[in-house]
């Protein structure tokens, strides 16, 4: 069977500074945190392969300027890196027996939560869909479900997990920190967490025929705001997009990875 694992850098164990993840050079701070990520990758790929042995598990640097130390990470893992021309849905597609989310962070505006953002850190106020504020994690799964692939795994902070499991009803998780504030939080052992993260991903892929796609039925209306002092200019290029204020973008489609996702 095929397996993605979708990953982030801000969710990872012992990353809580912007330093650490807005940087695209490998400052210390920076290499040290995909270390962490690229553990835990290692991890999620060795807990499906111990359901699965000859499956394929790709995997997506999902980190803007990269996430994953590429030398570090499971030779038994297909990588999607980063490129000028990746687009949504990132390389997921119909036939996968489901997605694996490591490194999630909160959502923008996620009271408290480390390193909290939607996608962008520097300029989004929020986005919703179809009404309804939502992340990254949430644009994601309704992606994958959309194409009949469930959200099986989820591993973070304890305020992404929190989010996880409020979208995605018997999701499993994994806390790798508790958030103390935006920049500040309670780290838990690595090891445990390595460790909880392949019983887990386990456990959810020996599960995944009995998983539920997260479907949300279209069109699809997504809203974009940005922050103050920042232009919404990016998002026009999207087909049928709309600005409803100096700040705020709306597109609507049948299909989800036409928008900004």
């Amino acid at each position: 069977m095929k397996w993605y694992v979708l990953t982030d850098l801000e969710g990872a164990c012992r990353v809580n500074r912007w330093d650490q993840t807005r940087v695209g050079e490998l400052t210390p701070g920076k290499r040290g945190a995909m270390t962490m990520l690229t553990l835990e990758i290692n991890a999620a790929v060795q807990g499906v392969l111990d359901i699965d042995p000859y499956g394929e598990v790709i995997v997506w640097d999902g980190h803007g300027n990269g996430g994953i130390d590429e030398q570090l990470l499971s030779d038994r893992a297909w990588l999607i890196a980063r490129g000028s021309l990746i687009r949504a849905p990132y390389g997921l597609e119909r036939g996968f027996a489901g997605q694996i989310v490591i490194g999630q962070h909160a959502m923008a505006g996620t009271p408290r939560a480390t390193l909290a953002h939607t996608y962008s850190s520097k300029t989004v106020e929020y986005y919703k869909l179809n009404g309804q504020a939502i992340g990254e994690l949430g644009c994601r799964a309704v992606m994958a479900g959309a194409m009949g692939v469930p959200t099986l795994f989820v591993s973070g902070d304890d305020k992404a997990t929190a989010e996880a499991r409020a979208l995605l009803p018997g999701v499993r998780t994994v806390d790798t920190k508790l958030s103390l504030d935006t920049e500040l939080a309670l780290h838990r052992p690595p090891q445990l967490v390595h460790q909880e993260i392949r019983e887990q991903v386990a456990l959810a892929a020996r599960h995944a025929k009995e998983a539920e796609p997260l479907c949300w039925p279209g069109p699809y209306e997504l809203e974009a705001r940005v922050l103050p002092d920042c232009s919404p200019e990016h998002y026009l290029r999207y087909p049928g997009a709309q600005q409803l204020d100096e700040r705020t973008v709306r597109a609507v489609a049948d299909d989800l990875t036409t928008l900004w996702v």
